[in-house]
């Protein structure tokens, strides 16, 4: 069994949201992600979702991009993102389908691993963080934390780290969410939202013992990216 990330599917097959009008990366982008997808991902494996799933406002306008997901190989790990409006009760979530697994405050089993995370939020030193956006910035470290905790509780030192947003700001400072990752002694963290020429700023990066890997999806070319 094998475990990949990849996040921003930005699917609207029930709303009128073409994504080719953001650049070539995003011509005919489903099909180039299933393709991807079925190339490399077995019905054994795992592929975590970090975010930006869908641009359905509601469940209802969500469900067939929902559906998409579900009928391609291996089980999914799904994170929020920013542009995910119909996300709301997670227990309503995870009785859509037994191989999708929703994940907000707690963690998902993978092994010896458990895969835990949050949608994050943009950090202090960021050109858009604003004093109304603490407020967030401080719930998103509550609802990491709760993950993290959830997981060593039930006993796992082995930790996969799930954002939707980058970690960091542009100049690549240190962040509230680093500073837990790296408490909790996490190797790995994958998350998405950067595009285009924002993609540029905040790649792959360490910040101590953590790696930090970018798997938005036009920054991987809808290929989903191995983790384990």
């Amino acid at each position: 069994m094998a475990l990949y990330g990849i996040a921003d599917l930005h699917l609207s097959f029930s709303t009128d949201k073409p994504m080719d009008i953001y650049g070539p990366a995003w011509k005919n982008h489903t099909e180039v992600l299933k393709r991807e997808w079925t190339e490399i991902v077995r019905e054994e494996d795992t592929v975590i979702v970090a975010g930006d799933i869908s641009w359905g406002l509601k469940l209802s306008e969500a469900m067939a991009d929902l559906e998409w997901i579900d009928s391609l190989p291996g089980k999914k790990i799904m994170f929020k993102g920013n542009h995910d409006p119909w996300w709301s009760s997670v227990s309503k979530l995870n009785k859509i389908s037994e191989r999708m697994f929703f994940v907000q405050n707690t963690f998902y089993p993978y092994e010896d691993f458990a895969v835990c995370g949050t949608r994050g939020w943009l950090c202090p030193g960021s050109s858009d963080f604003k004093a109304h956006d603490e407020k967030i910035y401080a719930r998103e470290q509550l609802r990491l934390r709760a993950s993290l905790d959830a997981a060593k509780k039930a006993g796992y030192d082995n930790i996969i780290g799930v954002m939707h947003f980058p970690p960091t700001n542009e100049k690549k400072e240190l962040s509230a969410f680093v500073d837990i990752f790296n408490e909790y002694g996490v190797g790995k963290v994958v998350y998405g939202h950067l595009h285009g020429e924002t993609k540029k700023t905040v790649p792959d990066v360490f910040f101590g013992n953590t790696e930090f890997s970018l798997v938005s999806c036009d920054a991987v070319l809808c290929r989903p990216q191995r983790i384990l």
